[in-house]
C-alpha cells in the first residue's frame, strides 16, 4: 500500500515509518516541522513539509499521489500544556484532523489510522484498562483525543470510512534509527538518561503522594517498535476490524521511582532526584489491557520488559549524543 503518515517526523511517526517501508509499504511522509525533525524522516519515504491547518496543500499532496490509506499522528501531547492551552490542543488535535479528513473523502481515501491515547479513559475505575472501561478524561489532551474518536464514528456512519483508532499507554525505546527527542523534553525516559549522560542536573519527580505503593505515579510503557507493529498489523487488516478501538500496552505498570532504580541500572549511573508538585492532570495509574489487540490482530509485544526498552533508549542516546543536531530548516 501506499500509505500518508501524519507526523512522520515525530517520534512515533518517524518510528512507524521506518517499519511499514520495511514491511514493503510506500510511505508519504507529511510533517510541518513545528515539533518534528526533518532528520528524522527515513530517507526512502517522500517528504512532504505541510500543515495541516493549510487545506489546500493537504489537497495537493493527496491530488500527486494515489494514496491508499492514512496513519494520523501528527497532534498536540503535553498534558501539563494542554491545561493552560486548551484551544491550542482542540485545534491541533481536533479541527486539523478534521481538514485531513474531508481532504481523505474528497480524494476517495477511506482506510485511516487514528493514533489516540490511554489519557481518554481518565483515572481508572479498574486496572488494567480495557477498552469498554468508560471514558473520562482528566485534562484537555485526552478530551480533544476523544474528541476527535467521536469525529472519526460519525465519519464512518456517513461515508463508509474504514478506521481504526490505537489507545497506546507510554511509548518509549528506540528502533535502530530513530529515538526520542523532544522540544523542550518532558517523557521520563529521555529526561532520565539527560541525567544520565550529564546534560541535566537532576530529575524531577512530580508528585510522591499517590495512591501507589511507593507514592509515585503507575504507567505501562510500550515499546515504540512494538507501537508500530500494531499500526502496520491494523492497516493491513482494517477491512476486517474496521471500527475497533485497540489498547496497546504491555499490561505491566511500574512505578516513578522504579523507572528510576531501572534506568540507573541500564546505565550504571547514578541519577539525581528532587521531588515536585504534582502536575494537574495525571491520574495515579495506568495500566493496559492489550487481550483484544492480541486476539483479533494478532499482535504481541517483542519488547516486555522495561529494561529492554530502556536499553534500546540509551543505546540510542549514545549513538546520537546531539540527537536530532540539525537545525530545522525554515
Amino acid at each position: 500500500m501506499k500509505i500518508l503518515v501524519t507526523g512522520a517526523a515525530g517520534y512515533i511517526g518517524s518510528v512507524c515509518t521506518e517499519m511499514l517501508l520495511e514491511r514493503g509499504h510506500q510511505v508519504i511522509a507529511l510533517d510541518d516541522l513545528s515539533e518534528g525533525h526533518e532528520e528524522a524522516v527515513d530517507a526512502r519515504a517522500r517528504f512532504c513539509r505541510v500543515s495541516l491547518y493549510d487545506v489546500d496543500s493537504v489537497d495537493e499532496v493527496f491530488r500527486a499521489n494515489r494514496i491508499d490509506a492514512v496513519m494520523h499522528f501528527a497532534a498536540r501531547c503535553l498534558v501539563e500544556e494542554s491545561v493552560r492551552k486548551p484551544g491550542k490542543y482542540y485545534r491541533a488535535n481536533v479541527s486539523a484532523g478534521i481538514n485531513l479528513l474531508e481532504v481523505m473523502l474528497r480524494h476517495g481515501v477511506k482506510k485511516f489510522i487514528f493514533s489516540s491515547t490511554a489519557a481518554t479513559y481518565g483515572e481508572p475505575e479498574t486496572t488494567p484498562i480495557a477498552e469498554e472501561h468508560p471514558t473520562a478524561p482528566v485534562n484537555p489532551y485526552g478530551a480533544s483525543k476523544l474528541l476527535f474518536e467521536r469525529v472519526l464514528a460519525d465519519f464512518l456512519g456517513n461515508s463508509g470510512m474504514e478506521y481504526i483508532t490505537m489507545r497506546y499507554f507510554n511509548a518509549a525505546g528506540a528502533s535502530r534509527k530513530f529515538g526520542e527527542e523532544h522540544r523542550p523534553e518532558t517523557h521520563i525516559i529521555p529526561l532520565l538518561l539527560e541525567v544520565a549522560a550529564g546534560e541535566r542536573e537532576s530529575f524531577q519527580i512530580y508528585g510522591t503522594d499517590y495512591a501507589t505503593p511507593d507514592g509515585t505515579c503507575i504507567r505501562d510503557y510500550v515499546h515504540v517498535m512494538d507501537i508500530s507493529q500494531a499500526h502496520a498489523l491494523a492497516v493491513e487488516q482494517i477491512s476486517q476490524f474496521r471500527g475497533r478501538i485497540y489498547n496497546i500496552g504491555n499490561g505491566r505498570g511500574f512505578s516513578v521511582h522504579e523507572v528510576v532504580e531501572t534506568a540507573q541500572s541500564v546505565t550504571g549511573r547514578k541519577i539525581n532526584c528532587r521531588k515536585a508538585p504534582r502536575r494537574a492532570g495525571d491520574p495515579a495509574i495506568l495500566v493496559a489491557s492489550s487481550e483484544r489487540i492480541s486476539r483479533e490482530l494478532g499482535w504481541s509485544p517483542k519488547f516486555s520488559s522495561l529494561e529492554a526498552i530502556i536499553e534500546t533508549a540509551w543505546k540510542w542516546k549514545q549513538e546520537h549524543p546531539r540527537g536530532y543536531s540539525k537545525p530545522r530548516s525554515g
